[in-house]
C-alpha cells in the first residue's frame, strides 16, 4: 500500500456528487441563501399554548426552514364576532429563515393547520390553529392565492405587537416600520401574557 506524504491528495478519494452536496446543504442548519419570513400564529380552541408550540416545532421540522425567533404570547379578543361568543385567542409571531419559495411555505403552513385539525367552516370562526404568512423577504404580490405581505397585517395589533417585540426595527413591505404601524392601531383586547412562554426549538 502506497504511503502518502502530507500535502498529497489520495487518488482513491472521489469528488462528492453535486446532488449529495445539495442535499447536505438543504439539511444544514445554516441553510444556503435563505430568505426571511414572518409567520403569525393564533389558536382559540383546545390547549392553545400547546398547539402554538406544536405548530412552531412542526415548522422547525420542515426541511429548508429554521425558526430564528419566537415572540411573547398575547391574549386577544376574537375579530369580527360578537363579544363573548368565542374563546379568546393566544397569538404569537415567529421569524424564520427558509429556502422554500412562498408557495411551498404556504403549503407547509396549511399542512400544519390540517395536522392540528383546523376547520374552515366559517369566516372568523374559531380554530385550533391559524398559520399565516405575514411577510416573505421584501416580496409584494397581489396573487390571490398568497397575497404578500398579508393584506390585513398592518391593521392588526395581535400581529404587529408580538412582531415588534422580536424585531423592533422590522419593516412591513410596502407599509413601513412595524413600530409606526403599531402606534396607529387600537390595542384594546390585545394583552401580553407574561406568565406564558413559547420555546425556540433546539
Amino acid at each position: 500500500m502506497t504511503a502518502f506524504t502530507e500535502g498529497q491528495s489520495d487518488p482513491t478519494v472521489q469528488p462528492v456528487p453535486a446532488s449529495v452536496v445539495e442535499r447536505v446543504d438543504a439539511a444544514d442548519t445554516t441553510l444556503q441563501n435563505p430568505r426571511r419570513a414572518v409567520i403569525s400564529l393564533g389558536s382559540n380552541l383546545g390547549n392553545r399554548l400547546e398547539t402554538l408550540q406544536g405548530a412552531i416545532d412542526a415548522l422547525e421540522d420542515t426541511p429548508g426552514v429554521r425558526v430564528k425567533a419566537v415572540s411573547p404570547v398575547y391574549e386577544t379578543e376574537p375579530w369580527g364576532v360578537a363579544p363573548g361568543s368565542q374563546p379568546t385567542y393566544f397569538n404569537a409571531v415567529i421569524v424564520l429563515k427558509t429556502t422554500l419559495p412562498p408557495s411551498s411555505l404556504l403549503e407547509r403552513a396549511h399542512a400544519v393547520e390540517e395536522a392540528f385539525h383546523r376547520v374552515r367552516d366559517e369566516r372568523w370562526g374559531p380554530r385550533t390553529i391559524d398559520v399565516d404568512i405575514v411577510a416573505y423577504a421584501d416580496v409584494v404580490s397581489d396573487d390571490p392565492v398568497l397575497t404578500l405581505p398579508h393584506p390585513r397585517a398592518h391593521e392588526r395589533a395581535f400581529v404587529l405587537a408580538p412582531w415588534y417585540d422580536v424585531e423592533p426595527e422590522a419593516q412591513l413591505p410596502g407599509r413601513g416600520p412595524v413600530a409606526h404601524l403599531l402606534a396607529d392601531v387600537p390595542r384594546e383586547g390585545v394583552a401580553p401574557r407574561a406568565d406564558l412562554e413559547l420555546q425556540l426549538p433546539e
